[in-house]
């Protein structure tokens, strides 16, 4: 129960993102990249913070070189591709593209840990890019109102998705070794310290003094709640559901910030973005559901195993 509770306020979250950081940036007043910075700088302070009450945990020196990279692909590459590429497309386009990260990730997966690419996989593959390219060329250019898609807006959003899938296949070595506020502690921090002098002009050209609550709260949820708490939770499924659980509860994220987004009148769905959204869900399903590399050894294992039993044991 603990882990679908975590799982479900997780993602619950990242899909209510979303729409409210659409709305941040149909503002006006704040840019993609002063958002980017107080997302990274804020969520810093508060695992800094957070550490302070968690066990301390050593880092090395390598693994310190080691979690800038890693800082670079899931946050850095990650979020800044995000939020500028939900500036120039739609909340439903950003969602459906942020949810091709599983199946990037078995891509990259294959080629760096060598995990196989079964028929299962495979299908899956291709009815999920399948979804992903109608997204893109259903969509024209962006409109006054911020409802329509862009190209460019989505190949951003695809990128930031790449990234995250790059840290999620290269770095996992890395992330088993420590615990998740001491991994987040350390790439926010350096993701901050880098965002400072290209983020930093925008954040400083923000006219605060006329800045809405409205605006102050859709800020401080995007950096608490879909950055803080969330990275926070995640670890929390994933020690006590299966894998396969834990993918299945990233479909929750597109549908929520669909939901969110036309109810506030910032996005329409139309047949198209029904049917990428239904592809790229369901080439996801596919692919959780095929087997990992460790399970066919295991399997194979086992099978040679009673294989050897049969041959030595007593006949009649």
């Amino acid at each position: 129960m603990k882990g679908h509770l975590a799982l479900l306020l997780a993602n619950t979250m990242f899909g209510f993102n979303v729409p409210i950081a659409k709305g941040v940036l149909a503002s006006g007043m704040v840019s993609p990249y002063a958002l980017n910075l107080f997302r990274m700088g804020g969520a810093a302070l508060l695992f800094w913070i957070a550490s302070l009450f968690a066990p301390r945990e050593k880092v090395s020196r390598k693994d310190l070189v080691l979690l800038f990279f890693a800082s670079l692909f899931s946050i850095q590459l990650n979020q800044t591709s995000f939020l500028i590429g939900l500036s120039m497309t739609s909340p439903i386009d950003a969602s459906i593209a942020a949810s091709t990260v599983p199946i990037l990730t078995m891509l990259i997966a294959a080629v760096y840990l060598k995990e196989p690419i079964t028929w299962k996989k495979a299908i899956g593959v291709a009815v999920g890019a399948s979804g992903a390219l109608l997204l893109i060329l259903s969509n024209g250019t962006v409109d006054t109102a911020g409802r329509s898609g862009s190209i460019a807006g989505d190949m951003i959003c695809l990128m930031g998705a790449l990234s995250f899938a790059i840290y999620l296949a290269v770095f996992k070595r890395l992330i088993a070794r420590y615990s998740s506020v001491t991994l987040m502690k350390w790439m926010f921090l350096y993701a901050a310290i880098c965002a400072i002098p290209l983020c930093g002009g925008d954040a400083a050209a923000i006219d605060y003094a006329h800045l809405s609550p409205a605006l102050w709260g859709g800020v401080l949820y995007v950096v608490c709640c879909a950055t803080f708490f969330s990275y926070l939770l995640i670890p929390v499924g994933q020690k006590y559901l299966r894998p396969t659980v834990v993918g299945m509860y990233t479909y929750l994220q597109p549908f929520i910030a669909s939901v969110v987004a036309v109810l506030a009148g910032l996005d329409r769905f139309g047949f198209a973005k029904g049917i990428a959204a239904v592809m790229v869900c369901l080439g996801v399903y596919i692919v959780n559901q095929s087997k990992s590399r460790a399970q066919l050894d295991a399997e194979r294992a086992a099978r040679q195993q009673a294989a050897s039993a049969a041959q030595t044991s007593p006949r009649a």
